[in-house]
C-alpha cells in the first residue's frame, strides 16, 4: 500500500535532511519531485496541484527559516497536507435512530461490493452489533450464493428472500425480518454494472427512496486508479454517498485513487480492504496512513492488531517463563503464531517506525511463508530438542531440516534468531511485564 510512493518521498526528504539551510531553489527542486511522484501514483491533476500549491505556501518564510532542522519541518508540512488530502480527521459511520440503521453499499460490478458488505458486517458484530445481511442484486445469482457463504463465514444473519426478483420488495422485506429479530444494522449489497448506466442508478433511486438508508457508502476498487475516482464522482452526483469502502488496498503501491477521492468527490474513506479474509477491513485513518507514506510508521494500528490476536493466558504462561528464564523453542514457535494471527508480516514490518527503511529487511523481503518454514522446522525437533537447544549438534540439524523439507541453513538460522529473541526478551522482561511487551513489541 503506497509503496512506491513512500519510497519516492524518502528519497525526496532524506536530500533535504542532509541539508542544514534550505534555500528556495532547494525546495522548489523538492517540490518538483514531489508533483512528480504523485502524478506517477496516479494521483488527480488537479489535486496535485493544488496540494504543491498548499505546501509551497507553508515552506516559505520566518517559520521555516528558524527551524533548527528545516528539511525536518518540510516533512511535518507535507504530513500535515497529506492527512489533509486523506480527509483529515478519521469518519465514524452514521447509524442514525432508527433501529435497524440501514447501510446501502453501491459500486461497480466487480469493485467488491459483496465481499466488503461481508466484512463490513463482520467488522461491526465486533462491536457488539447485531448484524444483518441481504443480497439486492437480482441480475447475477452468483452474488447472492457468495453473500450466503460469507455471511456463514461470518457468523452474520443472512434474508433469503426465495422466489423474489423486485429489489425494492427484497430490500423491504429484509428491513422487516431484520426488525422482528432485534437486528441494530442491516447492510444492503446492492446490484452493479460494468459503467454508470441509467437503469442502474434508477434502480439505486428507488431502493434510496424506499429504505431510507443511514448510509450509502459507494465501494471503489482501489486497482483501477482515477477511473475508481470518477465512477464515485458519477454515483454522488446521482444518489448523494455518504463515504467510501476503499478494496484491494493490498494489492494498490500507487495509491492515487485514495489521495485524490476526497478532493475531487468531498466525501471521505472510511473503510479500506486490506486482504481477502472476512476480518481484513479496516477503519481508515488518514493520520495514520500518511505517516505510513512518510516512512514514520504506524505503531497505533500494530498495538491495535497485536491486541486482538493476544492470548492473555499465554501471555501469563510466558511471563512466568521469562522469569526463570525458561524460555524454550515451543515458546518461540507459539510467539510466531501470535504474529501470524496479526495479518501479513510485511504489512506488519512496515508499521513499525524505521524498520521499512532498514536495508536488511528491505532485501529479505518477509513473507508470511517463513513463518510457516520456521513452525515446521521446530515441530521436526524433538521435545527434548526444543527444550535444551544447545544439544542439536550437527547430525540433528540435518535430521531436522529433513524432517521439515527445508535446509541445514534454515534450522541454523532459526537457532540464531532464538537464541537473540530469547536474549532479549529476558532482558526485556526483566525491566516490564511481558503482557506489556507482547502488546505493544510483537516481535
Amino acid at each position: 500500500m503506497f509503496q512506491n510512493l513512500s519510497e519516492k518521498f524518502e528519497k525526496i526528504f532524506s536530500k533535504l535532511n542532509q541539508r542544514g539551510f534550505l534555500r528556495q531553489e532547494d525546495i522548489d527542486a523538492a517540490l518538483k519531485e514531489i508533483r512528480m511522484a504523485l502524478l506517477e501514483a496516479d494521483v488527480n491533476f488537479k489535486t496535485v496541484k493544488t496540494f504543491i500549491e498548499d505546501v509551497r505556501n507553508r515552506a516559505v518564510g520566518k517559520e521555516l527559516q528558524e527551524s533548527i532542522k528545516p528539511g525536518q519541518k518540510v516533512v511535518k508540512i507535507v504530513h500535515e497536507m497529506l492527512v489533509a488530502l486523506l480527509g483529515g480527521a478519521t469518519t465514524q459511520i452514521k447509524f442514525g435512530a432508527r433501529i435497524p440503521a440501514v447501510i446501502m453499499l453501491v459500486g461497480l460490478q466487480g469493485c467488491g461490493k459483496t465481499t466488503s458488505a461481508a466484512k463490513l458486517a463482520y467488522l461491526l458484530s465486533k462491536e457488539e452489533k447485531k448484524i444483518y445481511l441481504v443480497s439486492a442484486d437480482v441480475y447475477r445469482p452468483a452474488s447472492q450464493k457468495q453473500l450466503e457463504i460469507l455471511a456463514r463465514q461470518a457468523k452474520i444473519g443472512y434474508f433469503q428472500y426465495g422466489e423474489l426478483n423486485d429489489p425494492v420488495a427484497i430490500c423491504l422485506n429484509a428491513l422487516d425480518e431484520a426488525k422482528r429479530k432485534g437486528c441494530d444494522v442491516l447492510i444492503i449489497d446492492t446490484a452493479g454494472s460494468l459503467h454508470v448506466n441509467e437503469e442502474l442508478m434508477n434502480e439505486l433511486k428507488a431502493i434510496k427512496e424506499k429504505i431510507n438508508p443511514a448510509e450509502i457508502l459507494y465501494v471503489a476498487d482501489a486497482m483501477t486508479g482515477q477511473d475508481a475516482v470518477n465512477v464515485g464522482a458519477q454515483f454522488h452526483k446521482i444518489i448523494n454517498i455518504d463515504g467510501v469502502i476503499m478494496t484491494k488496498m493490498d494489492g494498490d503501491a500507487r495509491g492515487g485513487a485514495a489521495l485524490s477521492l476526497k478532493t475531487v468527490i468531498e466525501k471521505p474513506i472510511k473503510f479500506v480492504g486490506v486482504g481477502e479474509k472476512i476480518d481484513e477491513l479496516e477503519k481508515f485513518h488518514p493520520e495514520r496512513i500518511a505517516s505510513r507514506i512518510l516512512g514514520m510508521g504506524d505503531i497505533l494500528t500494530l498495538v491495535e492488531k497485536a491486541k486482538e490476536s493476544f492470548d492473555e493466558k499465554q501471555a501469563q504462561k510466558l511471563e512466568r517463563k521469562v522469569r526463570k528464564n525458561e524460555f524454550t523453542l515451543e515458546d518461540f514457535r507459539d510467539h510466531l503464531t501470535q504474529i501470524n494471527k496479526m495479518g501479513s508480516l510485511k504489512d506488519i514490518v512496515g508499521m513499525i517506525p524505521g524498520m521499512g527503511k532498514t536495508k536488511s529487511l528491505q532485501e529479505t523481503k518477509p513473507d508470511d511463508k517463513e513463518l510457516i518454514k520456521l513452525t515446521a522446522i521446530i515441530d521436526s525437533m524433538t521435545k527434548e530438542e526444543r527444550i535444551k537447544y544447545q544439544i542439536i549438534d550437527g547430525t540433528r540439524r540435518k535430521r531436522i531440516a529433513m524432517g521439515s523439507g527445508t535446509a541445514v541453513q534454515d534450522v541454523n538460522r532459526l537457532l540464531k534468531n532464538y537464541v537473540h529473541v530469547k536474549k532479549m526478551i529476558t532482558q526485556f522482561g526483566q525491566r516490564t511485564s511481558v503482557k506489556s511487551m507482547l502488546r505493544n513489541f510483537p516481535f
